[in-house]
């Protein structure tokens, strides 16, 4: 078994790009597209993202065949626990790895890539300056405050206040002083413990849903912020721990369109161009590009961008013998 790859990385979060060794995916809508590959083709998940080939926090992205009128690609999603809806800063690296691929046709100054990712349609921008593909940025999905100003008890930490909103995914969103943590202070573990005990807890007791479809309706992870939500020129820190406690090095793409859709329905930014700041000391800029209806729920179009870097090519190979080679994980 053999299986190529390009490797990128945005903002120092990996993605890793399947370029050969798939087979087929039956034709379908892209959540069909989804649930086939979990369901049949997922012991090739495990050898691209988990060890001896990836690591725990590694991240990927299959290329599909689109279903909706006007998308370029599609794309779908894996990680340690299986298949996201949406990934920001995947949709950067590949605006940029469409162009440089010849996926789309390369115009000067701005290239457009229409990437369909389970959540819909992101429109990604591609900056072109004398042929060579640079910074990306790309328009959400309809992203919206799902629930305000909530609280639960969370045992080993007390009353924690949260919100839950959706940028393709589903996040919740709290200030990490509550758990008695600081930015550049404590461990990143106790980022981790700490996210997942409140994403843990309100996957238990605190049920979704979209107005598009169900398989849109489950909690992603949960996003510890610096407080700093109200406008200002100074970048806002954030974490976000996803799927099963996987740590995002960049400021999470779709959790910056979360992030915005939370601040704009509190009145705390308007059209303004934000920076947010990961743990890895990478930045995004954010801004509320515009306003929507996600069903029932006022909404925003965020505009998010970043920069995406290449960091190798490879062929994966699995010997027929090697059971470790079918992929493990330590942590």
């Amino acid at each position: 078994m053999m299986l190529s790859v390009v490797d990128m990385h945005t903002g120092g979060e990996p993605l890793r790009i399947v370029t050969g060794g798939y087979p087929s995916i039956p034709a379908g809508t892209i959540l069909e597209k989804r649930a086939y590959v979990r369901d049949h083709l997922d012991h090739l998940r495990k050898i691209l993202m988990f060890e001896p080939r990836g690591h725990y926090d590694m991240y990927g992205a299959l290329l599909v065949e689109p279903d909706l009128p006007g998308a370029d690609l599609a794309v779908l999603f894996m990680h340690n626990e299986g298949y996201s809806t949406m990934c920001g800063h995947a949709i950067v690296a590949l605006g940029r790895y469409a162009v440089d691929e010849g996926l789309v046709a390369r115009q000067e100054p701005l290239t457009t890539v229409n990437i369909e990712a389970p959540c819909g349609l992101v429109v990604a921008s591609v900056e072109v300056q004398d042929g060579k593909a640079g910074a990306v940025s790309f328009e959400s999905v309809p992203a919206f405050l799902f629930a305000r100003d909530q609280q639960v008890e969370l045992p080993g930490y007390g009353a924690i206040g949260f919100d839950i909103a959706y940028g393709g995914a589903f996040y919740a969103l709290a200030e990490c002083r509550q758990f008695g943590l600081e930015f550049g202070k404590n461990r990143v573990r106790d980022f981790v413990d700490a996210a997942t005990a409140l994403t843990e807890k309100l996957k238990k007791e605190f049920p979704l849903s979209h107005p598009d479809h169900a398989d849109l309706a489950f909690l992603y992870g949960t996003i510890l912020t610096d407080g700093q939500d109200v406008y200002s020129d100074c970048p806002t820190k954030n974490i976000c721990v996803f799927a099963e406690a996987q740590v995002d090095r960049s400021p999470t793409g779709s959790g910056v369109a979360a992030r915005l859709a939370a601040m704009h329905a509190k009145g705390e930014i308007a059209g303004q161009t934000r920076l947010f700041e990961s743990i890895a000391g990478s930045r995004f800029s954010g801004r509320v590009a515009g306003t929507a209806k996600a069903g029932p729920h006022d909404a925003i179009i965020a505009r998010v961008g970043g920069r995406a870097f290449y960091s190798g090519r490879a062929e994966l190979i699995v010997e027929p013998d090697d059971e470790l080679g079918r992929g493990f994980l330590l942590r």
